[in-house]
């Protein structure tokens, strides 16, 4: 069994994150968000894995993956972006007879692929599609379930026939790809998978519902990412290598050999990479700090903070921020009560 990664788009609801990247390199608990996908799927047993990108996302794309172990990844070109079918489609001649999974790379499940995988293994139907109960399924692709069979699927109704919104995973037979063959475009524009499934129900072929267990998140926003870094960090075992001077670390805490903590205080679930200090600081519950950043004099909690980033001489503790690779934070003499900040790459604030 194969799979595909949709990564083509550019994310813009996470603006001004993804001007200079795109959504799937972002970081959450010390990985790009597509390799946090690509784990799940070689857990599930998959390791041929076609990531459809676009000329804007190919470079970084292949960055993030290239040295990912123990999987054989194809990037598959998109040049324009139509909807889910057509990037479904563009991978075709790669997918060839064999089955495929398809896995938005936005999205992370606390169980990953391999309950799906493994149900549509077993029962091999036409289209195995994940679902997740939701407060508002106007949002979502909506379907309608008989049992585990799915009768009818619609995308982003206005009277939902159900709360079931599809949710990210879907498990295939080389079946869809007739369907999505000559399939029109929806009323947006878009070449809609939710049409390309509606398509094998018609044609009586079996399409089954597996209802997602634990956590699910879709990482389409700024907090999404917040949130999904904190669910990623709960599954966190320490492991101390670095240098930890005059410093108190409490619960589980990642710091890597060549890291170092100097006259601060930590407190787990916390992710530092490689190369980091941290100096007269204070690092709280539910942050990963990325590689060569440093942080001194500042306290930081609840935030993801990417590769390369300062921090220094804040008096006010920084909650709830997303840093950018490279960004810089730095203090002044006078600042505001609180400060909760997105920043992209490259930038600098000076908080005076």
């Amino acid at each position: 069994m194969k799979a595909i990664i949709p990564a083509a788009g550019l994310g813009t609801r996470l603006r001004p994150l993804t001007y200079t990247r795109p959504k799937p390199v972002l970081r959450v608990a010390g990985q790009p968000i597509i390799a946090h996908a690509i784990h799940t799927l070689v857990h599930a047993g998959i390791t041929e894995i076609g990531i459809v990108v676009s000329d804007i996302t190919r470079d970084e794309i292949q960055h993030a993956v290239h040295r990912l172990p123990d999987v054989q990844i194809t990037l598959i070109d998109q040049h324009d972006q139509l909807g889910l079918g057509h990037a479904v489609l563009t991978a075709r001649e790669w997918v060839g007879p064999d089955d495929f999974c398809v896995y938005l790379g936005d999205n992370l499940f606390e169980h990953g692929a391999a309950p799906f995988v493994h149900a549509f293994e077993q029962d091999r139907p036409a289209a195995l599609i994940a679902l997740v109960e939701v407060p508002d399924p106007t949002a979502f692709g909506v379907a309608q379930l008989e049992g585990n069979r799915i009768i009818r699927l619609v995308e982003k109704p206005k009277a939902p026939p159900s709360n079931l919104a599809v949710a990210g995973l879907y498990c295939f037979t080389p079946e869809i790809f007739r369907m999505l063959d000559g399939m029109p475009a929806s009323a947006r524009g878009e070449y809609e998978i939710t049409d390309g499934i509606q398509r094998l129900i018609d044609a009586g072929l079996t399409v089954q519902g597996q209802p997602v267990q634990g956590w699910w998140k879709d990482t389409g926003r700024p907090a999404d990412l917040l949130d999904a870094n904190r669910l990623l960090l709960e599954q966190l075992e320490g492991d101390i290598q670095g240098e930890v001077t005059d410093s108190r670390i409490t619960g589980r805490v990642v710091i890597p050999a060549s890291t170092r903590v100097i006259r601060s205080k930590i407190v787990g679930p916390v992710m530092l990479g490689e190369g980091v200090v941290i100096e007269d600081a204070y690092i709280g519950p539910f942050t990963s700090i990325g590689a060569n950043s440093v942080v001194r004099g500042a306290e930081v909690e609840h935030s993801v903070v990417d590769e390369g980033a300062q921090i220094e001489h804040v008096s006010k503790r920084l909650q709830d921020c997303l840093i950018g690779v490279r960004a810089q934070v730095r203090g002044g003499r006078t600042v505001p009560r609180t400060h909760k900040l997105t920043i992209s790459d490259a930038s600098l604030v000076e908080l005076a």
